[in-house]
């Protein structure tokens, strides 16, 4: 699997907006047939940045990056951030997600 983790820095005045302005190209990647999952997240430190988590199986990022709404992207998201996104990326031997090892609901206290 192919994991991402991206931060967006969004201009102030549209981060309140955020989850409408990247919706379609959010509902067009979770589409894909490679993608595992595609999760915004608000900071709750910095009000106006987004984190992304992204799953792809091993042979679904290149579709992604090549699709017209990866293209659309590059070329609508830059008017909304205020700086370049930074990125995290790595191929891991995972299935998915699992149970926290560390903190279980389900423990008898």
């Amino acid at each position: 699997m192919i994991i991402i983790n991206v931060k967006f820095p969004v201009k102030p005045e549209h981060a309140d907006a955020w989850p409408q302005i990247s919706r379609p190209f959010t509902e067009a990647t979770r589409a894909e047939p490679g993608n595992l999952w595609f999760d915004w997240s608000r900071s709750v430190d910095d009000p106006n940045l987004y984190v992304l988590i992204e799953a792809f199986t091993d042979d679904g990022a290149e579709p992604h990056v090549t699709s017209a709404h990866f293209r659309a992207m590059q070329d609508e998201f830059p008017a909304y951030l205020s700086a370049t996104p930074q990125i995290i990326n790595a191929q891991i031997d995972s299935p998915g997600w699992g149970p926290m090892g560390e903190l279980s609901v389900d423990r008898p206290g």
